[in-house]
């Protein structure tokens, strides 16, 4: 140091001078303030323009506003009538005020800021008091360097304690985990959201605003984890219990190095508050402390700081080298040593090299002012060159006057863009401080006042963004309110809206589905866990509630799927299983462990109850019958036979049955619905939509399927027969294969009844109302016809316009015979040449009025346009179920009974066929030596054989594609 340095500091020495040291988070600061507020003017410098924006906030609460200012690099706040200056160290301004105080003094030590804090405690005096505040370890510099210095040391009223090495997961609550890079602390904060809730996040390259919202969040209990850098160790007197240092190196710009001990007591000092005792340790890869080093920081000894770092102040503005030889100069004392080379002094080396630069530094006043533009400093951080670059650029614009708001304009409107993730955020943050610094430069900018503003306002748009995203990113507020509130023993009020959406204490929790809890699907697996814990045990009153309220649901809120599960809405709360029988199956609840058993018996009870009522009303026809104690033995077996079969039978796998029936024991079964038809024996009431869907579940669960069949779509009169889909499913679906098709077993049965009348062994065609009944074409309904029995010859004629009257009626009325009685022979002869009469009267009608109209020339003929008819006629193929042998066709033809006990042409004859047992219909001309008719070739088809991805079934492979 040189003798003009020291005479100076001696020379401003008027006021008291004491030295205020001790260990951290004594309350240095806050005695500071109170000192400052007992005189009438102050200044206090602040190592942190967070700390600096924090004692402002304190002071203007104290004093108002108008009295205090705030001077930092990017902020400038000076009322008129200021009287308390709040500045940060490198800021303070040099102003005559009763009290003085400087914070954090040993930073005299720090390689790049040690020069400025060193300049303050040789030359910054207060006229009345100055303090001195930090750490036991400058006692002897300042003892030397100070003359008549008073020291005054404060003792921590509570202890500090070694706990050793913990993991995060192991972390206790209000606990602060330290690191020394963005990545360690972003890694380790997004680790704590999932397994503690959420933590906040302090670094010192928040603004102060993101950095006091982070920090409230912590104090307010919202969270209990602070992840942060060293910057923690300056200023900032929180509610931490434990501090764990997740590493003992960090980079400090030049090189990676071990902390110092007494930085490591700098941040583990601020464990515990007032008489609040805190504890330290290690976390993740960093290894144990050595003895000796615990005990120092537990006792708060620490080796004295031997040298500080020393900048001259004394600078020559002459020319560029002579001011860099100033900045370089040697102090010249021992204690007083060249610090790193800072950045100002680097730029300043970089400019003087450029040839514009040199160019336009001509006098001094052009070194002062490039001085001044190497002093702002690099937010950015992106390379010294590009630093250098920007810093070139500024000088030129204030060489000129001033920096033209329409360039300013772009840089900041650049900036301003609130999206993007965190390290976004931080990036245009950094860069909007270099142009907040640049604004509160007097004469800089063409409007201060208005540049001020902006950048402020940016600085703040951003510092907002950049809060908003570390908590969405670092902080599950539902799992902190909810960890909290446990914490404190209070019970969590949970709410279930009518969607199902279950908060608790406010917070989305997940959805109660029934009565099964599903916790939110964005948590991870420990957050999930934890939502189960804290979810379950506010919703245990709402399971009781919910249960009683299901209990006295009428059935018409519940309802079976066609897979077997039972819903309460849109809510599942159970499925069926199999039963003693068909008609009687058992009950699965979804019910939650949690909810209890008292809850899963009350919800399975109502479940039974309902399924119970649902099979009586929909199958009370089948009930009914087995509860008829009048019928006895075959219609009593046979009413066991329809009963297992749920209401549907295939008569030919009952014909010996049927044949065993007499009309007495039929008429028993029929006044019970059932019908006795020429294919089915099935009681048409079971046949309709609801019975049918239930009859498949119950047959399911029977047969113990893993996936149900559904049932087709109502109202189909006819649906494909996949070949792969066994039978079984078809009749007990209400359906008959036949073909590529299969047909509703009612309609064919009608089908069958009008088959009856016609003449099957001398052929027919089919009429409008078979198409009307199958709602088939004509190539279709030979399709059907084949897959009955019949053979199918195709033919052409000519096709007669429908504007034509209709043909004579036949010889014989309908009043002369029964409605019901098949056509005599001579019935049939007759109308047939009666027709053929009509048809040669209506070829000659045609023919002479074509010649009339002069249409038809001699020699030319008129086109004939023709249509495609079939014939049918019995031809079954050979069937296994066939007439048994040695039975003649007099007992064949004697088991067949029709409805009416007419023997032939009834309602009951045979699987296959009208007259027999697995016969043909016994129709008009129907040949009784049951030969196989010799006839024309016959077209049969095929369906294409798909296969369904979705079985089984899937509705018939969505009805065969529509087809």
């Amino acid at each position: 140091m040189n003798m003009y340095s020291i005479d100076r500091a001696i020379d401003r020495a008027r006021g008291r001078v004491t030295a205020v040291l001790g260990p951290t988070n004594t309350g240095k600061t806050h005695y500071a303030i109170e000192r400052m507020l007992a005189h009438r003017t102050g200044v206090i410098g602040l190592p942190l323009r967070l700390l600096a924006r924090e004692v402002y906030d304190r002071i203007v609460k104290a004093r108002g506003p108008s009295v205090v200012a705030l001077i930092t690099g990017e902020e400038r706040i000076v009322p008129e009538r200021v009287q308390y200056w709040v500045a940060t160290t490198e800021a303070m301004p040099s102003v005559a005020a009763d009290f003085v105080a400087i914070d954090e003094i040993q930073l005299c030590a720090d390689p790049e800021r040690g020069h400025v804090f060193t300049d303050r405690l040789l030359n910054m005096r207060g006229l009345h008091e100055t303090l001195l505040l930090g750490s036991d370890t400058m006692r002897p510099t300042i003892a030397a360097l100070v003359p008549d210095v008073q020291f005054q040391r404060r003792e921590r009223f509570s202890e500090l304690t070694w706990t050793g090495s913990k993991k995060l997961s192991r972390m206790p609550a209000r606990s602060a985990i330290v690191g020394f890079s963005t990545d360690d602390v972003y890694a380790m904060a997004e680790l704590i959201r999932r397994q503690k809730g959420g933590c906040a996040v302090v670094m010192g390259a928040l603004s102060p605003r993101t950095r006091n919202a982070q920090v409230a969040m912590y104090q307010a209990g919202e969270v209990d984890y602070l992840v942060a850098t060293d910057a923690i160790g300056m200023g900032l007197n929180l509610d931490i219990r434990h501090i764990a240092f997740s590493a003992t190196h960090k980079f400090d710009g030049r090189r990676v190095r071990a902390l110092f001990p007494h930085e490591l007591g700098q941040i583990a000092g601020r464990a515990g508050r007032h008489t609040d005792s805190g504890t330290f340790g290690v976390t993740g890869e960093a290894r144990p402390l050595d003895a000796g080093l615990i005990e120092a920081l537990e006792n708060h000894r620490f080796a004295p700081i031997q040298r500080l770092m020393w900048r001259n102040n004394a600078l020559e503005f002459g020319t560029m080298d002579r001011l860099v030889s100033s900045l370089e100069a040697a102090s010249g004392h021992e204690l007083l040593a060249r610090g790193r080379e800072a950045d100002d002094l680097a730029a300043l080396k970089s400019l003087r090299d450029m040839p514009e630069i040199r160019d336009r530094v001509q006098d001094g006043r052009d070194v002062r002012l490039l001085w001044d533009v190497c002093r702002v400093p690099d937010f950015r951080g992106i390379s010294p060159s590009e630093h250098s670059s920007l810093l070139a650029r500024i000088f030129g614009f204030l060489r000129e006057g001033s920096i033209p708001s329409d360039w300013m304009s772009q840089a900041v409107k650049r900036i301003d863009r609130t999206h993007g993730d965190i390290d976004a955020l931080s990036k245009r943050l950094a860069y909007i401080r270099t142009w907040t610094y640049v604004a509160q430069r007097t004469g800089w900018v063409e409007d201060e006042n208005h540049w001020r503003g902006e950048t402020r306002a940016v600085e703040d748009r951003l510092s907002d963004a950049l809060h908003a995203a570390l908590t969405q990113r670092f902080v599950d507020r539902r799992t902190s309110v909810l960890l909290r509130r446990l914490k404190q023993k209070e019970s969590l009020v949970a709410e279930v809206n009518d969607k199902g959406e279950v908060t608790v204490e406010g917070e989305f929790a997940g959805r109660l589905e029934g009565f099964r809890f599903r916790p939110d699907q964005t948590a991870t697996a420990d957050e999930a866990k934890m939502l189960n814990r804290v979810s379950y045990e506010a919703l245990r009153p709402h399971f009781h509630l919910r249960a009683d309220r299901f209990y006295n649901a009428p059935d018409t809120e519940l309802d079976f799927t066609e897979q077997g599960g039972l819903m309460w809405g849109e809510a599942a709360v159970g499925k069926l299983t199999k039963g003693a029988d068909a008609l009687h199956p058992g009950v699965d609840v979804f019910v939650d462990d949690e909810a209890g058993d008292e809850i899963a018996e009350k919800v399975r009870r109502r479940l039974q109850h309902f399924i119970d009522r649902k099979v009586a009303a929909l199958f009370e026809p089948l009930l009914s019958m087995e509860k008829d104690e009048a019928l006895t033995g075959l219609p009593r077996g046979f009413a066991f036979r329809l009963i297992e079969a749920l209401g549907v039978l295939p008569r030919a796998s009952v014909a010996t049955e049927v044949k065993e029936l007499d009309q007495e024991s039929r008429g028993m079964l029929r006044k019970h619905g059932v019908r006795f038809g020429q294919f089915t024996i099935f009681m048409p009431a079971l046949l309709k939509p609801a019975p049918t869907r239930l009859r498949l579940v119950l047959w399911s669960l029977t047969e113990g399927l893993d996936e149900f069949p559904e049932s087709p779509p109502p109202g189909l009169v006819t649906i494909p027969h996949i070949p792969e889909v066994p039978d079984g499913y078809y009749t007990l679906s209400g359906y008959c294969p036949a073909g590529e098709r299969a047909i509703r077993i009612d309609m064919l049965e009608r089908l069958a009844d009008l088959l009856r009348a016609q003449d099957t062994r001398g052929g027919f065609e089919a009429t409008a109302d078979m198409l009307s009944i199958t709602g088939m074409t004509l190539e279709q309904f030979a399709g059907l016809m084949q897959g009955l029995g019949y053979a199918a010859e195709q033919g052409e004629r000519e096709k007669v316009k429908a504007a034509e009257p209709e043909a004579p009626a036949p010889a014989v009325t309908d009043e002369e015979r029964p409605s019901d009685a098949p056509m005599t022979e001579e019935e049939s002869v007759l109308a047939a040449e009666t027709r053929a009469k009509w048809e040669a009267e209506q070829a000659e009608k045609r023919r002479a009025e074509a010649e009339m109209s002069g249409e038809a020339v001699s020699g030319e003929e008129t086109p004939v346009e023709t249509e495609v008819f079939y014939t049918f006629r019995w031809a079954p193929k050979p069937r296994g179920n066939r007439r048994p042998q040695g039975q003649s066709r007099r007992e064949s033809q004697k088991n067949a009974r029709s409805e009416d006990g007419k023997p032939g042409g009834g309602r009951e004859s045979g699987k296959q066929g009208g007259g027999r047992e697995g016969g043909k219909p016994r129709g008009k001309g129907a040949s009784r030596k049951g030969g196989k008719p010799q006839g024309p070739k016959t077209f049969t088809s095929r369906p294409e054989k798909k296969a369904d991805p979705d079985s089984p079934f899937a509705v018939l492979a969505v009805l065969k594609d529509k087809k």
